[in-house]
């Protein structure tokens, strides 16, 4: 019987921070299951990792998201499972999509969205804050942005929650693969449809600008723009949904904090950057080793798996001084919660304006919100942390 930290078991889940903050004190590298990768959880190993992407191959992430019960997988051939130069490309040609200029544009829209959610919740009677708020929002931005058929918004963070759990789907657990593969059948034949109409009926968003995207003589293969449009929604609406799961709730649980920001709207962007780095939604990262090397005072020879632990790195006391304890006030920040050097997160920018937007939104309404005291049930992925359920009150403001 293994003696190692299981980062999927219940406990661990609903609390990894102790586990993490062992691992570091530990100073060398330690194994983890499942699977028994080498955790990576120091700010300074974990930098050096992600300053050397040809030693520490983001293809490991593709093997982790392309498990043999899966096979055919679009979002393990993104970018984001790519070393270059087959990242530099396609980066090159996306990477415009997602400018200042166009994420002003979006305001507005966003703004909209916030509203007329926040204006259907309830006063004083318990809601599900992630169903009706936390994750319409994001899905409905990410939904327009794409040209997405609007009335199917329910199934994108079905499909995003099927996709983020395949790092945490048990190998004896055959239910929940079939759930998996339906899910990426069902979302490739929809992605093919909208392919279709937009070549027929090009319009002003996403997917028509992927599809005339050329640097040079270079423009997206078909499966590039299938892969690119499930990292889009998976990355668009799992970091944002989550950083505004975590925000809400830390501000319940804190409402000292909760009532300075409501006086001081100025704080939220501050604020922000705190939760990213105290509770970010991307807890962890697999990589494996393209030769053999030595990190943390263990050798790692040519493709040994590790999992960069960036939850554990944010929380890093030779870092981040109290490094345990949330505070908004905290400045400097330089958190590692939306990658780090060529895998920094397109959508970094965005995620942070829909959080802003959905926060001034709330409190704009409300005088504050309280959670509920049932214990949270938290998602089973290696990669991405957030609750499943979060019942909260709303009060009138």
């Amino acid at each position: 019987m293994s003696n190692r930290f299981n980062l999927l078991a219940p406990d661990v889940r609903a609390n990894p921070y102790p586990v993490y903050a062992e691992l570091r004190r530990n100073r060398h590298l330690s194994q983890v299951d499942p699977g028994g990768m080498w955790a990576v959880t120091r700010y300074a190993d974990v930098m050096t990792v992600m300053k050397n992407p040809l030693l520490y191959s983001s293809e490991g992430f593709g093997r982790a998201v392309r498990p043999a019960w899966l096979g055919h997988n679009p979002f393990a051939d993104s970018m984001i499972c790519m070393d270059p130069p087959n990242h530099t490309r396609l980066r090159a040609l996306v990477n415009r999509v997602f400018g200042t200029a166009a994420l002003a544009r979006w305001e507005p829209r966003v703004r909209a969205y916030a509203e007329s959610f926040a204006a259907a919740l309830p006063s004083g009677r318990t809601v599900d804050v992630i169903d009706a708020f936390n994750s319409a929002l994001p899905a409905s931005v990410i939904g327009e942005l794409l040209g997405l058929d609007a009335s199917l918004r329910p199934r994108f963070k079905r499909w995003t929650d099927d996709l983020t759990s395949i790092t945490g789907t048990a190998p004896d657990d055959l239910a929940k693969q079939a759930q998996v593969r339906d899910t990426v059948a069902e979302f490739e034949r929809y992605v093919s449809e909208v392919l279709e109409l937009r070549r027929r009926e090009p319009r002003e968003d996403l997917v028509s600008e992927l599809l005339r995207a050329q640097t040079g003589s270079e423009a997206l293969t078909e499966a590039e723009v299938h892969s690119f449009l499930f990292l889009l929604l998976v990355a668009g609406l799992e970091t944002t949904v989550h950083l505004l799961n975590h925000s809400v709730r830390l501000l319940a649980e804190h409402p000292d904090v909760l009532a300075r920001v409501r006086a001081n709207r100025s704080l939220i962007p501050q604020l922000l950057e705190e939760v990213l780095r105290y509770e970010p939604p991307v807890h962890s990262v697999p990589r494996h080793t393209t030769a053999d090397t030595e990190l943390g005072g263990v050798p790692l020879p040519k493709g040994t798996r590790v999992l960069v632990l960036l939850a554990a790195a944010g929380r890093d006391e030779e870092h981040f001084p109290d490094g345990e304890r949330f505070d908004p006030e905290r400045t400097g920040q330089n958190h590692l919660s939306f990658g780090y050097g060529i895998h920094f997160c397109l959508g970094s920018q965005l995620a942070r304006m829909e959080a802003r937007i959905g926060l001034e939104t709330l409190l704009d309404r409300f005088s504050g919100f309280s959670r509920d005291p049932e214990p949270i049930v938290w998602n089973r992925s290696m990669t991405v942390r957030g609750p499943v359920v979060m019942p909260m009150r709303f009060h009138a403001a």
